[in-house]
C-alpha cells in the first residue's frame, strides 16, 4: 500500500504539471487575436506524423482534412488554431468608398468555355475562373486574396471611336440619360451584346467596365445654326451698306446657292431639334453620340433642303411675298420628314434671313419706298381730315358745355328762390301752429285753476257738513244732547281734580261758597276741552 502510494503521487504530479504546460502552450502559443478591420486566412500544413497527408485539387479551396489554404475566413476575436499545423495570416479587409466600386476577379475555380470571361456569382459563392459581373459597392468585404483580387475604381473613361464612354462609379445628372453598351452576353439575364435600348435615368450606377459601358447623353432641345459671316468694325459693329442691310465677309459661309434667275443668294438658318429619352439608344448606335448627330445629319440635312428648295425661287421671290412664306414651309416640312425617319425630335426650323444681292435689292427697295411714301401721304391727308373733325368736335363739346353751365345756373338760382319761398311759407305755419298751441294751452291753465278752486270749495264744505256730522251721530248715540253734553264734561275733566264735599243749610250754600275752604258749599268752574267746536261751560257742583 505505501509503495503504491509513492507511485499515485508522482503520476498525479506529473499529469497536473502536463496540464498546466498544455494549458498554458494553448493559451500563449495557439491563441492568435484577430483585430477589427483584419480577417484571419489559414492554410493546413498536414499531420505532423500520424495521419493521410492529403493535398487539396490544384487550383481550388482545400476542404476539410486537405492540406491548403481553407476558403472561409476567420472574423476579428480570438481563435486557437496551433502553428505546428497552421499557417496564420492575418489580412486587411477591403474597404470600398463612397465614390468607388471593386471589380474582383476569381483566380480558383474551373476554367470556363469559349472566350468568355465573366463569371455570374458572388464572392464565397463561383464556381469558374474570371472577372464578377457584379461589383462591390462602397462598404467594408472580407475578401480571402488567395481566391480573388478586387481592384478599386472610381469613374473610369473610355474612347471608342468618336464616343466618350464611361464605367466604374456612373454619375448621371438631370437632364441626361445613360445609354447601356453590352460588351458580352449575359446569360442569366438575357442580354445581348450591343447597346441596349433601355436607357438609365439620371443617378449614380456601380458599372462592371469588363461588361458595361455608358454613354451621357443629353436630353432636351438645342440649336443648331448656319449662318453667314459678316463684317465688322473695329468697335465690332456690324457694317452695313446705305440700304441698312449686312455686308458679307466671306461669300462661302452660311447657306450658298443660286437663285433660279441666277442671283447668288445666302441664308441663316437655324433649327431646334432635340433627343428624347426613348430616341437616345438609337442616335448612340447609329451615329455614336449627340455631336455626330449634328455633324452627320443635322447640318447637312439643313443645306441640302435649303439649297434644293431655294434654287427653284426668283430672287425677288425670296424677298417678298407669300412666295417666300412658301419656301420657308416647304423647308420646315422636309426638315421635319427627315429627322422623324432618323429618330431625331425637331421643334422648329426658321430661315432667319435672306441675303438679297444689291442689284435685285435695290430697285425692290426703291419700289417699296415710293409705296410707302405713298402710303404716308394719304395716312398724312386723312390725318388732317380726321383731325379738323376733332376741331370741330371740340368746338362743338366747348359750346355745349357753356350751354349746360348757364343752364345749370339758372335752374340753380330758380331752385334757392323756390327753396326761400318754401321757408317763409313753413316759417308762418309755423308761427300760426305755436299761437294755436299758446292759446290753448291758456285755456287749459284756466279750466286748472277754475276745476282746483271749485275742488277746493267742495273740498271745505264737506269737511265742515262732516263735522256737523259728528256732533248729529253723538247726540243721537246718547239719546238726548243733555246726555252728550254730561258725557263730553267727564270726558274731559283733568286727572288731578279735587273735589271738596260741603255741608249747608237751606239758603246757606251760596253764602258759604264765598269761602276757601272751611264754607259748607263748593262751586267749581271746570273748563272743556280747547276746541272750536265746543264752548267752555261752567256747571255748579254739589
Amino acid at each position: 500500500m505505501q509503495r503504491s502510494k509513492l507511485i499515485i503521487i508522482p503520476v498525479v504530479v506529473l499529469s497536473m504539471m502536463l496540464a498546466i504546460a498544455a494549458f498554458l502552450f494553448h493559451w500563449t502559443i495557439d491563441r492568435i487575436y484577430v483585430p477589427e478591420g483584419q480577417s484571419l486566412q489559414l492554410r493546413y500544413k498536414g499531420p505532423l506524423i500520424f495521419g493521410d497527408r492529403i493535398q487539396a485539387e490544384p487550383g481550388m479551396w482545400a476542404k476539410e482534412g486537405q492540406m491548403g489554404i481553407l476558403e472561409k475566413m476567420r472574423g476579428p476575436g480570438r481563435h486557437f488554431y496551433c502553428p505546428i499545423w497552421w499557417e496564420r495570416k492575418l489580412v486587411d479587409d477591403v474597404v470600398i468608398k463612397p465614390g468607388e466600386i471593386g471589380e474582383v476577379t476569381c483566380k480558383l475555380g474551373k476554367n470556363q468555355e469559349g472566350a468568355n470571361f465573366l463569371v455570374d456569382g458572388d464572392i464565397g459563392h463561383t464556381e469558374y475562373k474570371g472577372v464578377l459581373r457584379k461589383v462591390l459597392h462602397p462598404g467594408r468585404y472580407r475578401v480571402n486574396p488567395y481566391g480573388y483580387t478586387v481592384e478599386v475604381k472610381k469613374r473610369i473613361d473610355f474612347t471608342s471611336g468618336q464616343s466618350q464612354k464611361v464605367a466604374g462609379w456612373v454619375e448621371i445628372p438631370t437632364g441626361y440619360v445613360g445609354v447601356v453598351t453590352q460588351l458580352s452576353d449575359n446569360q442569366a439575364t438575357g442580354v445581348k451584346k450591343g447597346v441596349q435600348d433601355k436607357v438609365l435615368p439620371p443617378g449614380n450606377y456601380p458599372v462592371n467596365g469588363r461588361e458595361q459601358q455608358i454613354d451621357i447623353v443629353e436630353i432636351g432641345y438645342r440649336h443648331s445654326t448656319i449662318s453667314v459671316e459678316v463684317k465688322h468694325d473695329e468697335l465690332g459693329e456690324t457694317v452695313v451698306d446705305e440700304n441698312g442691310e449686312p455686308q458679307i465677309s466671306d461669300p462661302r459661309s452660311g447657306i450658298a446657292f443660286p437663285s433660279a434667275d441666277g442671283f447668288p443668294i445666302h441664308i441663316d438658318f437655324t433649327g431646334i431639334w432635340g433627343l428624347m429619352p426613348d430616341q437616345a439608344a438609337h442616335a448612340v448606335r447609329t451615329f455614336g453620340n449627340v455631336d455626330q448627330v449634328e455633324k452627320k445629319v443635322v447640318l447637312p440635312q439643313i443645306e441640302s433642303i435649303c439649297r434644293n428648295n431655294g434654287s427653284e425661287y426668283k430672287a425677288v421671290q425670296l424677298l417678298v411675298g407669300s412666295d417666300r412664306e412658301v419656301y420657308q414651309k416647304t423647308c420646315l416640312d422636309q426638315f421635319h420628314s427627315v429627322l422623324d425617319d432618323k429618330e431625331i425630335t425637331l421643334l422648329y426650323g426658321l430661315v432667319r434671313h435672306v441675303y438679297i444681292p444689291k442689284q435685285v435689292r435695290e430697285p425692290i427697295q426703291r419700289a417699296f419706298i415710293a409705296d410707302e411714301l405713298k402710303l404716308t401721304r394719304e395716312e398724312e391727308q386723312s390725318t388732317a381730315k380726321e383731325e379738323a373733325r376733332l376741331r370741330e368736335a371740340e368746338n362743338k363739346v366747348e359750346l355745349a358745355t357753356d350751354t349746360v353751365n348757364a343752364d345749370t345756373e339758372k335752374q340753380v338760382e330758380e331752385a334757392k328762390a323756390g327753396g326761400q319761398r318754401e321757408a317763409a311759407k313753413i316759417e308762418a305755419e309755423t308761427e300760426k301752429l305755436v299761437a294755436a298751441i299758446d292759446k290753448e294751452t291758456e285755456e287749459l291753465k284756466a279750466q286748472a285753476v277754475t276745476i282746483l278752486g271749485e275742488a277746493t270749495n267742495e273740498g271745505k264744505k264737506m269737511v265742515e257738513e262732516a263735522k256737523s256730522d259728528r256732533f248729529r251721530l253723538a247726540v243721537d248715540a246718547f239719546g238726548s244732547p243733555q246726555a252728550y253734553n254730561n258725557w263730553y264734561f267727564a270726558t274731559n275733566l283733568p286727572d288731578n281734580v279735587e273735589l271738596n264735599f260741603l255741608y249747608a243749610g237751606e239758603g246757606t250754600l251760596w253764602t258759604d261758597m264765598n269761602k276757601a275752604n272751611g264754607g259748607f258749599g263748593v262751586r267749581g268752574i271746570i273748563p272743556l276741552k280747547s276746541d272750536s267746536t265746543a264752548p267752555t261751560q261752567q256747571r255748579p257742583t254739589r
